[in-house]
């Protein structure tokens, strides 16, 4: 999906935070990175094949 040069880091990389914003709706929570993750302000993601990353808060209480 990338076209930025040098390529964004892709879905499945540790570093796919890195990728650049190409959509952000702050009213809704929610923003699209170039590599297809959809992240979540309460630090959640929906990666492009569909899994789920549970948010950082949930993740520490556990």
């Amino acid at each position: 999906m990338c076209t930025h040069q040098p390529p964004c880091p892709p879905a499945n990389s540790a570093a796919h935070q890195a990728a650049r914003l190409v959509a952000y709706h702050p009213e809704q929570g929610w923003g699209l990175l170039c590599n297809g993750v959809v992240f979540f302000d309460d630090t959640g993601e929906l990666l492009p094949d569909g899994r789920s990353v549970v948010p950082a808060v949930l993740e520490r209480a556990a």
